[in-house]
């Protein structure tokens, strides 16, 4: 029999699947631009919320609170680089980028807009980003099915976990392919405002409701993993007594904004260069609201349901079993579905930005040159689908743990972060900055990001430290050594830089 909690965890479903049927038969996605980018129609509120929804998938309801619960203060720190990195991303690269993009003409994906930005006919780097995109963003949506399916297995306790994850994975493919970037921006709206009601009403509650014995802070437990090996959660006694690897691998998070491609194209989604500001505001105030609320819980819940989560190794459930405790069962099934709200926003999102990049940097470039806007349109949906499948054979062979879910979302998060940040800065505020330096540069950073995190995992630096760094001075090394861009690259970036270019 279904109760009332399940009731509104299904009734979520039903509503996005509906919206993604709207925008597939209403005509908004006539051609490639209003499939990968919305005909860049997005408005301030939809962009900004649609930014920070694809931008915390679930791991900020699970993985950032279960990290958080079990090791302790050293871990918020990676929600402090977060939210600074945000306000970074925002402040200073998402005006520049919406005119530059718009400029290098017309760029409707990342890769595009690098080569475009220094109007080359080489497809060289258009090949090098697709290829990493393709890999990064497969792994970064299978996080998103181990977290959706560990939601699914705790309502459902009958189901078995590979039969939850396909239907969480027909979801997703259902309402991204039919629906488009229209149709991942506005549900990402709704569900963003959804994550933060949800991390905020559960640290309100206890506030509220409960007498917290701080002593509790202290005490250590232990489990086994599925491996066999003892884990000890030691809380810590403060924030500032985090180590210092621990701080700079938190803050180095907050420099993987200036790569993240699904972040990135909603600066290049909005109508107009002028509504930046007004989108800024609104991102930076839900950022530091969801990501404080994801910390609170994981405080409170440290004095209220440790033992009973830690010594069995489930802090990825801390949300849903603070959320089932202090709120009647609909109200939990609405916060629940916050869950899924933050892996479905932050996989439809990367399936389309991944699926965008390989038919337009590849397929149509490089296979198809000829091809249709309605052949480029159709092949991007199967490639959402083909990606889909990927992730979920990655995803059904990770675990389900909240270390599982954050371990994928570090290795997608600082590929990008070390590929992409410090070119796409460089070609946002240097004029001279050019086309061979932005190739070594990406490849650089995905190297040196890659190697660090095979062997050099032991030293606690957070590869996209030592990745973000190496491709940055590659690309001004490599830049300086070869010749300077042509007066038309170099007009473009004053025109598009310009106080009152508005286009």
């Amino acid at each position: 029999m279904f109760n009332a909690e399940i009731l509104v965890f299904i009734g979520y479903f039903v509503i996005l699947f509906f919206v993604g049927l709207i925008f597939f038969f209403n005509g908004s996605n006539k051609d490639q631009e209003d499939y990968f980018l919305g005909g860049r129609s997005m408005g301030p509120w939809v962009t900004a919320m649609s930014a920070q929804a694809s931008d915390m998938s679930a791991w900020l309801l699970m993985g950032l609170p279960g990290s958080i619960l079990a090791f302790g203060f050293g871990q918020i720190w990676i929600g402090i680089g977060l939210a600074l990195g945000t306000a970074a991303n925002w402040i200073f690269c998402a005006a520049r980028l919406r005119k530059l993009s718009k400029a290098a003409n017309d760029a409707i994906t990342l890769p595009q807009y690098l080569t475009n930005r220094f109007a080359s006919e080489k497809k060289t780097l258009q090949v090098i980003c697709a290829i990493i995109f393709l890999i990064a963003f497969t792994v970064y949506v299978a996080s998103a099915f181990v977290a959706g399916t560990s939601v699914f297995t705790m309502l459902f306790p009958g189901i078995q976990e590979s039969t939850a994850m396909i239907i969480f994975t027909l979801i997703i493919i259902g309402y991204t392919f039919l629906g488009g970037f229209k149709a991942v921006c506005w549900t990402d709206f709704f569900q963003g405002i959804l994550m933060m009601i949800a991390l905020l009403a559960i640290p309100i509650i206890v506030v509220m409701t409960q007498n917290l014995d701080t002593s509790l802070l202290a005490q250590v437990y232990t489990y086994t993993d599925a491996s066999g090996a003892v884990v000890t959660c030691n809380f810590g006694a403060g924030l500032f007594s985090a180590s210092w690897k621990d701080i700079v691998s938190g803050l180095g998070w907050g420099l993987g904004y200036f790569g993240m491609p699904h972040i990135l194209v909603r600066f290049m989604s909005i109508e107009k260069p002028s509504m930046i500001k007004k989108s800024a505001v609104v991102a930076i105030i839900w950022v530091v609201l969801s990501i404080g609320g994801a910390c609170l819980v994981a405080y409170y819940a440290r004095m209220i349901v440790a033992e009973e989560l830690l010594t069995q190794g489930l802090q990825k459930t801390v949300f849903i079993v603070m959320a089932r405790r202090f709120f009647p069962p609909a109200i939990a099934g609405f916060l629940l579905a916050a869950i899924m709200a933050a892996s479905v926003s932050t996989a439809d999102s990367q399936l389309l930005v991944a699926s965008s990049s390989f038919t337009s940097d590849l397929y149509k470039p490089l296979i198809r040159k000829n091809a249709g806007d309605k052949e480029v349109l159709w092949m991007g949906r199967a490639t959402v689908v083909v990606i889909a499948i990927i992730a979920y054979m990655i995803a059904s062979s990770n675990g389900s743990g909240a270390q599982a879910i954050m371990n994928m979302v570090e290795n997608a998060w600082g590929l990008f972060g070390a590929a992409f940040g410090p070119v796409v800065l460089l070609s946002l505020f240097w004029r001279r900055f050019n086309y061979a330096g932005a190739c070594a540069g990406v490849v650089a950073g995905a190297v040196v990001d890659a190697i660090w995190l095979m062997a050099c995992s032991g030293t606690g630096i957070y590869e996209l430290v030592p990745g973000f760094l190496a491709g940055g001075i590659v690309a001004v090394i490599v830049t300086l050594l070869t010749p300077a861009p042509d007066k038309a690259v170099t007009d473009m970036f004053d025109t598009a830089t310009a106080a009152d270019y508005d286009e």
